[in-house]
């Protein structure tokens, strides 16, 4: 006997991360890390893709120092992945859908932000070909905004952006235990859903 099917709830607000989600940029860090890798013949892998998606730039770069063990600080790699990338954001084009999914969203009054770590230089850098597409979000909030203490997988910077709708988001549930799926989600509510490619 099948079970029973859960009661769909009406999702009211739509939360965005944008590296690999909304643009195409995963491959361009992917390009980059992998570029410096080599001359250390180290592999920047699936796996160590996965253990720095949606961190800060500078947890990130100490996450793969310390992985791949290179032969270089955190700062150094930091600075010579930021100069390489620094000349390739722009090019980052919209994944595939995203544009139809945000007019769709936008047509059937569905509040929609951003929530992405990138910073506000690299974010400008990011989006630069893309500022319609952008504008169509009621809000974004980056990883250098005051009130996200913590990255990614921490709520923090999910439940920021939550707090910036107007009108509020519903909030039926508060209690929240960092670090797991289902607390994130609990945080949010159960008619908020936070979309990330790194979840």
């Amino acid at each position: 006997m099948a079970a029973p099917m859960a009661q769909l709830r009406p999702v009211t607000h739509l939360l965005f991360d944008m590296d690999g989600l909304l643009l195409d940029t995963e491959r361009l860090y992917s390009v980059v890390f992998q570029d410096i890798c080599d001359r250390y013949e180290k592999k920047y892998s699936w796996h160590v893709k996965s253990l720095v998606m949606g961190k800060k730039a500078l947890e990130a770069a100490q996450i793969i120092v310390d992985v791949l063990q290179l032969p270089m600080s955190t700062e150094e790699l930091l600075h010579e992945s930021q100069e390489k990338l620094h000349d390739l954001f722009p090019t980052a084009a919209l994944m595939p859908g995203v544009e139809k999914l945000i007019h769709h969203l936008r047509k059937h009054h569905v509040p929609v932000a951003v929530a992405t770590s990138s910073g506000a230089a690299s974010f400008e850098r990011k989006t630069r070909a893309h500022k319609e597409f952008f504008s169509l979000f009621d809000h974004i909030v980056l990883g250098d905004d005051p009130e996200v203490r913590n990255g990614k997988p921490d709520p923090d910077i999910f439940l920021a952006c939550a707090r910036r709708f107007s009108p509020p988001a519903p909030a039926e549930k508060d209690s929240c235990q960092h670090g797991s799926v289902e607390a994130k989600r609990d945080s949010l509510g159960p008619r908020m859903t936070a979309w990330s490619r790194g979840f």
